[in-house]
């Protein structure tokens, strides 16, 4: 007798699964084209008033010393007279050769004097600026000393004034100070000090956006209303707006979007309204200069151009301007990527509902969407080495996150979405004594109470059962008090119970059950496996051996499951934080034969067990690893999910987390151990390899988690203290992350609902248990991925923790120490000017979710040392 197999009904054809790839892949198209429609600005003709100009080029760089030779500023200053007659520079003694060049092609110019606080270098930039105009006085219309010098406040206003009046002594042509519009509000003494008043208006700054209206955005508006209320408080003076502009890409300003078609429409908007107006403006700038990403404006600062910094025009100044000029080839990539997997998985997962095979194609859509946008964003941008050096890191993660969020996406679609389960296995009608397997049932212990194995004794001694015995064997207890009571009670309960007590003895558990093998009755067919603190149930024998009838049948699983927890916090939350996987997990594995096999409430064909090498010694988690060797053998696991008998849940969070560390630590054993196995073609098949090479996949994630979280505090205290060299993470890095969280927290809280048969408080405090474990389930695979052997630390039942408040956090130092790190990156973060942008907001977000595993910790340990000894 078997597990009941249901063959999945033919379904819908192989045209249903391409009609629906084909759907998702079109709605991927669409998506696409919304994010990219024309937007349609107003049309520009003429010639444009002016433009700000820093002629450097992409990988030139005046802090490097990297400067434009005569004949890179000559082309430029070709392609700018196509467009404009005049232009405004911001130094004298940086690239000097403009003014020469300039006078060359007819192009009028402002010229510049850089201000700061270097007092000398302000004196050769003034006499340079003095000597300039008086050599080409034709070329140079007006002059600015210094550049939002106030604005910085790199100097006093007295300083100011007084290199005014000296620059107004000794040029013949007019003489301003650059600054925005407010700066000449509060001083407006600094108006009887110049010729003209210049004024930098950037809305962008303040954080409004370009929307609004077909003529007039409300960044226009903005920009408009501040030059009107200079006009009115200077009315004889000539205005000149020196910088107005838009950005086409980096970091967001509050609700003000850097885009390509936001600087179109902007700049259209204000070119039409300027000449209207009869405005006196220079639009900021000319071309991209990517070397000012690290002067305080975040990555923002290298995308101010009307030509990119190749030297090409970002948009047209006629017509619709479209945001990704590429995006159809993307689009079409991301398809063609998307679209054999989703008809593949639509043909062989027919048996799933409708809706299910709809979502897991928009999943595998969203996921090589993903993967186009983040291999093709970077080349919209300026990236420096560091940047790329983090991009080469973070793409394989990156990858990595997509792969899980399928994986657990695809568990997610089987069983919510599943019409029914296609091996299920239930409780068999028992079979007369004379057709009994004969059953021997094995206990390891080490060092446990003797009160609690006497009532897993007493509940095995209850067995509704004709055929069975049962070995205890205590490995290396030291202590005569603990396992001679054990040995007296196996006396007091009759010949079918036999205690061996080993000292000293090898291979932890696995070597008592391989000692136990030895000794166990001849006409045994069956060995039963249980934990020293299981009470079974009566029928747990009768009502299961008859699948052992079944030759293919070489292990029954029953879940763990726990008692005396109901009235423990602690305790509680663990014992539900548990029963989601064998809720949920096991179900997903058990539709391939692909189920972990457990330590407890397991039995296994004697045959099966000696023929494939017994218990391994070689691995902490010898159960998991002996379910996979019968996979590999060609046997069956049966899973039933009923619950046979239960334990005690770990009585601390000491023990709580060793146990996952060890279970880590030793999936990673059996993965280096049987990776030939599971990537190459064999006796196990496409799901079994499926589900041990990518079950453990969620526990990479929490290794991944760690590894992120070390790299966002380095990277953190970067743009902290030195956000000259570490700017703000590009969207390429947080918008999936930010994404995988929330996918990742939805799917699981969904599946509890679903799923498990507890309220909304246990499914919190189940998640909060859950994530309180990442800590130690990253260090068990990172250790496990580069050790070789860890300790057996057997999960203790009884309470080791006690004493004052503070030893509760003892088992959680680390995590405590990583919480109060991200706890100092948010703040360091909120205090510096990178709070500004969006994404650092987004940054912070991230640094928060970062820190809810770490926090978990410390609230688990919290509340299991709040909880004490109490039990249900």
């Amino acid at each position: 007798m078997s597990a009941r197999t249901t063959q999945p009904k033919t379904g819908p054809s192989i045209f249903t699964a391409i009609l629906l790839a084909l759907v998702v892949a079109a709605l991927n198209i669409g998506l696409w084209w919304w994010g990219n429609q024309p937007r349609g600005p107003q049309d520009w003709h003429g010639q444009i008033n002016g433009f700000a100009v820093s002629l450097f080029q992409r990988y030139q760089d005046p802090f490097k010393q990297s400067f434009p030779s005569d004949e890179e500023v000559d082309s430029d200053l070709k392609l700018l007279r196509q467009y404009t007659g005049r232009i405004s520079t911001y130094s004298t003694l940086v690239n000097p050769q403009v003014y020469r060049l300039a006078q060359k092609e007819g192009l009028k110019v402002m010229a510049g004097a850089q201000i700061d606080t270097r007092l000398d270098n302000n004196e050769k930039e003034l006499d340079a600026l003095i000597a300039l105009s008086h050599r080409y006085p034709d070329t140079i219309e007006r002059v600015v000393v210094g550049n939002e010098v106030l604005f910085r406040n790199d100097l006093p206003l007295d300083k100011m004034i007084t290199y005014l009046d000296r620059a107004r002594a000794h040029i013949r042509q007019p003489v301003s100070i650059a600054e925005p519009d407010y700066i000449w509000l509060k001083y407006p003494e600094l108006a009887d000090h110049v010729d003209f008043i210049t004024i930098h208006l950037f809305p962008f700054w303040n954080g409004l956006p370009v929307s609004g209206d077909e003529k007039y955005s409300v960044a226009l508006q903005a920009a408009e209303g501040a030059y009107m209320s200079i006009k009115e408080r200077f009315p004889h003076k000539h205005i000149v707006v020196g910088e107005v502009g838009w950005p086409s890409n980096g970091d967001r300003r509050e609700r003000a979007y850097p885009s390509v078609s936001n600087e179109a429409i902007f700049d259209r908007q204000w070119l039409i309204w300027a000449k209207q107006q009869n405005v006196d403006y220079y639009l900021f700038e000319a071309f991209d200069q990517p070397w000012k990403e690290g002067l305080g404006e975040g990555r923002t600062g290298a995308y101010w151009g009307v030509f990119n910094a190749d030297r090409q025009l970002k948009f047209p100044f006629t017509g619709p301007v479209i945001e990704d000029t590429g995006w159809p080839w993307k689009a079409l990539a991301a398809s063609l990527l998307a679209i054999i997997p989703m008809v593949w998985f639509g043909i062989r997962y027919r048996r799933f509902k409708l809706t299910g095979r709809l979502f897991f194609d928009v999943l595998i859509q969203l996921a090589c969407g993903l993967i186009v946008w983040v291999v093709t964003l970077p080349f919209n941008f300026y990236l420096s080495w560091v940047d790329w050096s983090m991009l080469v890191l973070l793409f394989p993660a990156q990858v990595a996150i997509l792969a899980i969020l399928l994986i657990n996406g695809f568990e997610f679609t089987e069983v919510l979405w599943r019409r029914q389960w296609i091996r299920h296995a239930a409780l068999l009608p028992p079979d007369p004594p004379e057709k009994q397997p004969f059953v021997s049932i094995h206990l390891a212990c080490y060092n446990e109470p003797p009160e609690m194995v006497a009532i897993t004794l007493d509940s095995l001694a209850a067995l509704e059962y004709e055929n069975f015995e049962v070995l205890v064997i205590d490995n290396n207890t030291k202590d005569p008090a603990i396992w001679q009571p054990v040995q007296a009670y196996c006396e007091k309960l009759g010949s079918r119970f036999r205690f061996f007590h080993l000292e000293p003895w090898p291979g932890f558990k696995a070597g008592a059950l391989n000692f136990g093998l030895k000794e166990t009755d001849q006409r045994a067919d069956v060995v039963a496996v249980i934990d020293a603190d299981y009470v079974v149930r009566q029928d747990w024998l009768k009502a299961l051996t008859g699948y052992f009838h079944d030759p293919k049948v070489a292990v029954v699983q029953c879940p763990q499951a726990h008692r005396d927890f109901e009235h423990n916090r602690f305790r509680r939350m663990t014992a539900w934080e548990y029963d989601g996987f064998f809720r949920i997990g096991m179900h997903h594995r058990n539709e391939r034969n692909a189920i972990i096999q457990h330590g407890t409430m397991t039995m296994v064909r004697r045959s099966a067990l000696e023929g494939t090498g017994g218990w391994s010694e070689w691995t902490i988690c010898e159960d998991a690893e002996l379910g996979l060797r019968l996979m590999h053998a060609g046997y069956d696991l049966v899973y039933v999910d009923e619950l046979m008998g239960k334990g005690l849940t770990p009585a601390d969070f000491k023990a709580y987390k060793s146990q996952r560390y060890r279970w880590a630590f030793g999936a990673m054993q059996i993965l280096k151990g049987r990776w030939g196995w599971m990537t190459k073609r064999g006796p196990l098949s496409g799901g079994q390899r499926f589900h041990f090479l990518t079950g453990w996949f969620s526990w990479f994630a929490d290794a991944l988690h760690l590894i992120f979280t070390l790299m966002a505090i380095f990277w953190t205290a970067g743009m902290v203290g030195l956000p000259q060299i570490f700017s703000l993470p590009m969207q390429l890095f947080l918008i999936p992350v930010i994404g995988f969280f929330f996918a990742k927290a939805i799917f699981g809280v969904v599946l509890y609902r679903a799923r498990v048969p507890c309220g909304w408080y246990d499914t919190i405090m189940a998640s909060i248990a859950s994530m309180g474990l990442s800590h130690a389930i990253a260090r068990g695979i990172l250790h496990g991925l580069t050790r070789e052997k860890t300790s057996f630390v057997v999960t203790a039942k009884s309470r080791r923790l006690g004493g004052s408040n503070f030893a509760a956090f003892t088992p959680v130092r680390e995590e405590m120490l990583m919480f109060l790190a991200l706890v100092l990156c948010i703040a360091g973060m909120a205090m510096s000017r990178a709070a500004h942008f969006t994404e650092g907001q987004l940054w912070m977000f991230i640094l928060a979710a970062q820190s809810i595993p770490y926090a978990s910790a410390v609230m688990g340990a919290w509340i299991a040392h709040r909880a004490g000894d109490k039990a249900g």
